[in-house]
């Protein structure tokens, strides 16, 4: 298809003709210029191909459209008929008034108003540079599409730079909005993003990431599945598959929902559930509430005691022990757990409850539990019966998982049964103090000291009523007893797959042997004999001496 005539305008130096190989060809030397239509092309020298329509120019080669796009390099090809462009040089550069474009050759429509490059371009506007190794300029739309090695960088209003790279980019250069399909990692002064699709505005420096995002600071990570950050309000949101990481603790959270605070350094998780899970020692600690609140360092603030926060509904499970409450504060740089609002703690056969409680951890294992107000602690026997502990204040103490005494401060109250061996009940012993100890050993009860004013009575097996065998505010609660899988959830569905118990195999079965008469076993803490009929049994106590026994104790911290 044959386009209108490049036209020769005045003013070149010098013009030369003839046919070469049948070709008719002008030579023109010196201050070369020509016009098509609204292009405009100058040049020191030029071949000027009249059948062809074609134009071959040569130093301080400039292409001019509507006056508002230029195009400068050091040789140039100019087909009239189908108005494209292509230019070469050490330093090919296209201007517009939005953008400089730098490359070493660069090919150009000027009917579609497009151009592109393949051996790498450097791309200026006042706030952003851009490289890559391929690019194609839409003149018309302003809209750039970068290919290979992308690298951005943007300024914001106070001159501090976000570095964005990836393989694949399209930059809209009147909305300043970058559009990315695959891996891109943006780097900035308040912290790290990578997505794998999504937008980011280099004017209101909001990014909008679908396609495993993330958030990385020195600290910790957050992803989900579709990420808005702001970096100028320093706030995100996630939605998704959301995750916190804690580098420096082996932290994971995670969740649906999730808000994201830099300048607070505060992370809100919630919607279905969040689960916290905490590795530290041989077990892990999981805790699932309907919100879930990390509070990190600040960004250029002191260092901050990282907290966590869960509410309501909050559910706790670590090996053989679990627990429930309302409320909780995890202090995870003490490891120390604050349950309120109606908390219960579950450990191998043991509970405790109070109206609020806290428990210390050590070398990831639970130390001591200190409960605050109404303090009850029920343990069940072999028997299906309760030993049973209460008072105003109370510690437990722990050793390798197992508890191994319980301080009881004020109003202590104490109901166990005695057995012959692991299956026979024996009786029963009550007993009341302003303060007492028990001692324990392969979680059964096998020492108790009262410390003042005890009281104490022991009854028999056959005079025992079943009204007689609770403790007044006596409350037994194995079906709230939180189960992996309620603790887990989705979230962390693939740890309780970890966590199945193998198989046990079958014991084999043992000889036969004659059977031998069995000694009567000794009772876990044996009741007393009476000192005369008219007595009450009572058991065995040790009491400390006046001038041994502790001032009134104080409320447990």
């Amino acid at each position: 298809m044959k386009g209108t005539p490049v036209e020769l305008l005045p003013g070149t130096r010098e013009l030369r003709g003839g046919d070469y190989n049948g070709v008719k060809i002008r030579k023109l030397l010196g201050n070369v210029s020509f016009k098509q239509q609204d292009v405009f092309l100058y040049c020191d020298s030029a071949y000027q191909y009249l059948e062809r329509n074609e134009i071959e120019a040569f130093s301080n080669v400039r292409i001019v459209q509507s006056d508002t796009m230029t195009i400068t390099g050091d040789h140039g090809f100019y087909d009239g008929n189908k108005r494209t462009a292509r230019m070469t040089g050490q330093q090919v550069v296209m201007h517009d008034p939005r953008m400089t474009l730098t490359t070493t050759a660069l090919d150009y429509d000027l009917t579609r108003k497009t151009a592109f490059y393949t051996v790498g371009g450097h791309i200026v506007d006042p706030k952003n540079t851009l490289d890559s190794q391929q690019g194609f300029y839409d003149t018309n739309s302003k809209v750039f599409v970068f290919k290979r090695d992308v690298h951005l960088v943007s300024l914001d209003e106070t001159g501090q730079p976000t570095d964005l790279r990836n393989d694949t980019l399209t930059f809209n250069t009147i909305s300043k909005i970058a559009t990315f399909d695959g891996p891109t990692r943006i780097k900035s002064p308040q912290g790290d993003l990578y997505a794998e699709k999504g937008t980011y505005n280099t004017v209101t420096r909001i990014s909008n990431f679908a396609s495993n995002a993330k958030i990385d600071t020195p600290g910790y990570r957050l992803g989900g599945d579709v990420l808005v950050y702001d970096q100028v309000k320093l706030y995100g949101v996630a939605t998704g598959h959301v995750t916190l990481i804690s580098k420096k603790d082996n932290l994971v959270l995670r969740g649906d929902q999730g808000r994201y605070w830099r300048a607070l350094g505060r992370t809100k998780l919630f919607g279905a559930r969040p689960v916290m899970r905490n590795i530290s020692g041989k077990d892990t600690l999981y805790m699932a509430a309907d919100t879930l609140l990390s509070v990190e360092t600040r960004p250029g603030r002191a260092v901050q005691r990282p907290i966590l926060y869960a509410w309501p509904k909050v559910l706790i499970f670590r090996g053989k022990m679990q627990g429930r409450c309302d409320s909780l504060t995890y202090d995870r740089q003490d490891s120390v757990i604050y349950l309120n609002r109606d908390p219960v703690v579950w450990q191998a056969r043991n509970q405790l409850t109070s109206d609020s409680m806290n428990l210390r951890f050590k070398h990831g294992q639970l130390d001591r539990a200190n409960l605050f107000s109404n303090a009850f602690a029920i343990q069940e026997d072999t028997v299906q019966d309760y030993n049973q502990v209460k008072g105003r204040n109370m510690i437990a103490y722990f050793q390798r998982g197992q508890m191994s005494r319980i301080d009881v401060l004020g109003n202590a109250e104490s109901l166990y049964f005695t057995l012959d061996g692991d299956t026979v009940l024996s009786g029963m012993n009550k007993s009341v103090s302003a303060s007492m100890t028990l001692r324990f050993a392969d979680n059964k009860i096998k020492h108790l000291t009262w410390l003042t004013n005890p009281e104490a009575s022991y009854t028999p097996v056959h005079e025992l009523q079943p009204d007689s065998k609770q403790l007044k505010a006596f409350r037994w609660r194995p079906t709230e007893r939180p189960t992996r899988r309620q603790v887990f959830g989705k979230h962390f569905a693939s740890d309780l797959k970890q966590a199945k118990p193998k198989p046990k195999t079958k014991a084999k079965p043992k000889t036969k042997t004659k059977a031998k008469a069995r000694p009567k076993a000794k009772p876990s803490v044996p009741p007393a004999k009476p000192a005369a009929p008219s007595t009450p049994l009572r058991p065995p106590v040790t009491v400390a001496p006046a001038a041994a026994r502790p001032a009134a104790a104080a409320t447990p911290r």
